[in-house]
C-alpha cells in the first residue's frame, strides 16, 4: 500500500542576507510537522527560486536585512511566466529597513500569498500554512530532496602559515586597488601612513583600560548613508562620553555590490531618507574617511561582514581608521552560503599582512577584531573562543601586534564571565607558546546579540545587567544594544539612552559579585573544550593553522551551530540547561571526550525532565524555545543565572514578574499542543 504523500516545500533566503537561524528552526518545525522540506540556505539568486519552485506545493522565502524591495524587483516578471498551477508564495523576515506600514499589502501585489513584514510566531506560521494546504493535492515529488550536509573542500593548493611574499602581496594589491575607483586614492602608502599616525590610536585606547585601570570603553554601533548623518552621530555619541567609535558598513558594501550602494546612495541623497542600512565607505572613500576624522578626533574601527575585505581595508586605512574587524571564520561561516574557507583565508591573510605591513615599515600599531559572536545564537563559548584565538593566530602570523576578540553574550553570568576571562588569559597563552609574546590582547563583551526583548523595559534591563556582567568580566569593550534592537532602527535618543543604560550597569557592578566558584567551574570545562578543539585543528593541518581550520570545518572538528555555510556541517545542536547556560544537545563531531559528552548530556537530559519530557522530534520545540524565550519575555530575570542556587542577586532597575509556571508550564504546554 502506497504512502501517503505530503506536502513539499522549498525554503530559502533571497539575495545578500545571511541571516540563517529562523530558518534553521523553520526547516527543523517543517520537517517534525510532516512536509518534505528542500533547505537551498541563504543568498539564493531569485531566478535559481524560480526555476526550483515548480517542483514544489509551497514556496518560502526569507529576507531579514531590510533590502527586500531590491532583491525582489523581478519578482513580478518572473511570476508573469508561471504556470497556472502556481504553488504557494510566503515572504516573511525583515522586509524594510523602516516603518513596516503599507510593505504587507506592497508585496502581495507583488503576488505573495502571504506576507510577514516582521517578527511572526512559528505556530501561528504553521497554522496557517496547515488550512493553506488543507484544499491542495500535494505534487510529492520526493524524488527532488537534498539532504543537506558540509559541500567538500574545493580542491587548490594547500595555504602557508608563512608571511605572504611581498612581491606576490604588491601584486595583488595593485588589482585590489582596480576594484572601485575609490581605490587609487589609498594606494600611497607613504601618505596613509603619514595620516594615520596623526590618528587617536584605538590600540592605544584598549591598552589604557587593561593596563592603566581606565573605565571599560563604551562602543555603540552605527552607520547611516550621508557624511553628514554619521558626523551628527559621531559629535552626539562624543558628547555622551563615548570615546571609540566605528562606521557600520551597508549590507550591499559587504557583499561587494558597490554599484547597488552606489544606487543606494544616490537615493539617499535624493529622497534625504536612509535607504541604506550602513555607511558605504569604499564608495565615499579615503577622502571622506579622512575629512570626517579630521572634525570628529576619536580612534575609529570599521564594522562590516564584508565577503572580500580587502579593498574595505585598504580605503579604511587610509582613512585614518585605526582598527578593522572581521576575520575569515567569523566572517564567512556566519554569514555566506558558499564563500569557500581556503579564499577567506587568502583574502584575511592580505588584510592581516597589510595591517602588519603599517607597523614593520611605520611603526603604527593597528587593531584587529575577530567577531566573537559569531551566529549569535546559542554559540557555546568553546566554539567561539576556539575560532577567535584561530583567527588571532593567523592574525599574528602576517605581522599583526594588536588582536581583539570578541564574545557574544550568552544570559548565564558565571558562564558568560568565565569565557571572558578565559578568552584573553587563554589567547596569551597560546600566543606567547607559539613565539609571540608581547601581541597585545583585549576582549569586546558583545551585549546579548539574539533576538532582543519586545518589550522597552525588559530591554533595558537585559542591556543594563548585561553591562554589569561585562565590568565584572573585566572586558575591554563593550559594543552595546539599545533599547529597541527588536522594534525598529534604533535613532540617535535610542542609541544615546542605551549608550547611558550600559554606563549604569557598569557602575552599578563595582559593587556586584559573581558566583566565583561557578566561574571556575565553567572556566574549566570551557578550557577542556577550547584545546580539545584547537589540537584536532593543529593535528588535521600537519601542524599548519590554516590547512588544519579547513579540514576540520570539512571533517566537523569545528561546526558553528545555526550556520549557513556549505562548508559547515551544521550538525552541532544547542539549547539552554536549567539555569540558562548554553550547552550540546548533540555535539556532531566535535573532537570532546567521554566526560565532557557525558556533561552535556546530563545537563541536557535534565532540562528536558523540567519540562515534561521531548522525543527526538520534538527537539526543536526546545531549541525554538531558547531561541525566542527572551523576544516573547519569558525568562524571570536578566541573566539568567540570577538568583538561583547561591548565585548572588543582580541588582535590579524595576522588579519584572515572570509569567506563571515558566519555563516548566509553559514548554509543556507547547510539547503538549
Amino acid at each position: 500500500m502506497r504512502e501517503p504523500r505530503s506536502h513539499s516545500i522549498l525554503l530559502g533566503g533571497v539575495g545578500g542576507d545571511s541571516h540563517v537561524i529562523g530558518l534553521t528552526i523553520l526547516r527543523q518545525a517543517l520537517r517534525a510537522s510532516g512536509y518534505q522540506v528542500h533547505f537551498a540556505g541563504t543568498q539564493n539568486p531569485l531566478a535559481e527560486i524560480f526555476r526550483l519552485s515548480h517542483f514544489f506545493d509551497v514556496v518560502m522565502i526569507s529576507s531579514m536585512d531590510g533590502h527586500t524591495r531590491q532583491y525582489l524587483r523581478e519578482f513580478p516578471e518572473l511570476m508573469r511566466s508561471q504556470q497556472a498551477s502556481r504553488p504557494l508564495w510566503y515572504l516573511g523576515g525583515n522586509l524594510t529597513i523602516g516603518d513596516a506600514l503599507g510593505y504587507e499589502r506592497y508585496f502581495r501585489e507583488m503576488g505573495f500569498d502571504r506576507v510577514f513584514v516582521k517578527f511572526a510566531d512559528l505556530r501561528h506560521v504553521l497554522e496557517i500554512l496547515a488550512a493553506d494546504l488543507s484544499t491542495r493535492e500535494p505534487l510529492g515529488h520526493a524524488g527532488l530532496l537534498v539532504p543537506s550536509g558540509a559541500a567538500p573542500a574545493p580542491a587548490g593548493s594547500p595555504l602557508s602559515d608563512e608571511r605572504l611574499d611581498p612581491e606576490a602581496f604588491h601584486a595583488a594589491r595593485r588589482e585590489v586597488l582596480q576594484q572601485w575607483p575609490t581605490g587609487a586614492a589609498a594606494a600611497d602608502l607613504d601618505d596613509n601612513a603619514e595620516f594615520l599616525a596623526r590618528q587617536p590610536s584605538f590600540a592605544r585606547a584598549q591598552r589604557r583600560v587593561s593596563d592603566e585601570g581606565a573605565p571599560v570603553l563604551i562602543q555603540p554601533r552605527a552607520g547611516v548613508p550621508l557624511p553628514s548623518g554619521q558626523v551628527r552621530l559621531f559629535r552626539a555619541f562624543q558628547g555622551a562620553g563615548v570615546q571609540v567609535l566605528s562606521y557600520q558598513v551597508d549590507s550591499l558594501t559587504r557583499n561587494n555590490d558597490y554599484a547597488g550602494a552606489e544606487e543606494g546612495l544616490r537615493e539617499s541623497r535624493a529622497s534625504g531618507l536612509a535607504t541604506l542600512n550602513g555607511f558605504p565607505v569604499i564608495n565615499h572613500g579615503a577622502g571622506t574617511l579622512r575629512r570626517i576624522a579630521r572634525g570628529i578626533r576619536s580612534p575609529f574601527q570599521i564594522r562590516h561582514s564584508t565577503h572580500d575585505p580587502r579593498l574595505l581595508a585598504e580605503i579604511s586605512y587610509a582613512g585614518g581608521v585605526t582598527s578593522f574587524e572581521g576575520g575569515p571564520i567569523s566572517y564567512n561561516i556566519p554569514y555566506f552560503k558558499a564563500y569557500p574557507l581556503d579564499e577567506a583565508i587568502r583574502h584575511w591573510q592580505y588584510v592581516d599582512h597589510l595591517t602588519g605591513l603599517y607597523h614593520a615599515r611605520y611603526g603604527i600599531v593597528l587593531d584587529r577584531e575577530f567577531f566573537g559572536p559569531l551566529t549569535g545564537t546559542l554559540v557555546p563559548p568553546s566554539v567561539a573562543i576556539s575560532i577567535g584565538i584561530l583567527e588571532a593566530i593567523l592574525a599574528v602570523q602576517q605581522g599583526v601586534r594588536c588582536v581583539s576578540l570578541g564574545y557574544g553574550e550568552g544570559g548565564n553570568r558565571a558562564q558568560d564571565v568565565a569565557a571572558v576571562r578565559l578568552l584573553r588569559s587563554l589567547t596569551v597563552e597560546i600566543l606567547r607558546n607559539l613565539g609571540h609574546a608581547g601581541v597585545q590582547v583585549n576582549t569586546v563583551f558583545h551585549q546579548y546579540m539574539a533576538a532582543f526583548p519586545n518589550d522597552r523595559r525588559r530591554a533595558e534591563e537585559l542591556i543594563f545587567h548585561s553591562a554589569v556582567t561585562a565590568r565584572l568580566a573585566g572586558a575591554t569593550r563593550i559594543i552595546n544594544k539599545t533599547p529597541v534592537e527588536a522594534l525598529r532602527i534604533p535613532s540617535l535618543e535610542d542609541n544615546l539612552s542605551g549608550i547611558d543604560l550600559v554606563r549604569r550597569g557598569v557602575a552599578a557592578a563595582e559593587g556586584e559579585r559573581v558566583d566565583e566558584a561557578g566561574v571556575a567551574r565553567e572556566s574549566d570545562l570551557i578550557r577542556r573544550e577550547v584545546m580539545a578543539i584547537l589540537d584536532r585543528v593543529i593535528h588535521c593541518g600537519g601542524a599548519s593553522v590554516a590547512n588544519g581550520i579547513v579540514t576540520a570545518f570539512r571533517e566537523g572538528y569545528l561546526d558553528v551551530p545555526f550556520a549557513p555555510s556549505v562548508f559547515n556541517r551544521g550538525e552541532v545542536i544547542t539549547a539552554r540547561d536549567a539555569e540558562g547556560a548554553i550547552r550540546f544537545l548533540s555535539v556532531g563531531k566535535l573532537p570532546f571526550d567521554r566526560e565532557i559528552r557525558e556533561f552535556h548530556r546530563d545537563r541536557m537530559a535534565a532540562r528536558t525532565r523540567s519540562v515534561g519530557g521531548l522525543s527526538e522530534v520534538q527537539t526543536f520545540l526546545l531549541v525554538e524555545n531558547d531561541v525566542l524565550q527572551v523576544p516573547r519575555g519569558e525568562y524571570a530575570r536578566w541573566p539568567l543565572d540570577a538568583g538561583t542556587g547561591d548565585r548572588a542577586a543582580a541588582p535590579r532597575l524595576e522588579a519584572v514578574a515572570a509569567p506563571s509556571g515558566w519555563p516548566a508550564a509553559a514548554a509543556a504546554r507547547r510539547v503538549a499542543g
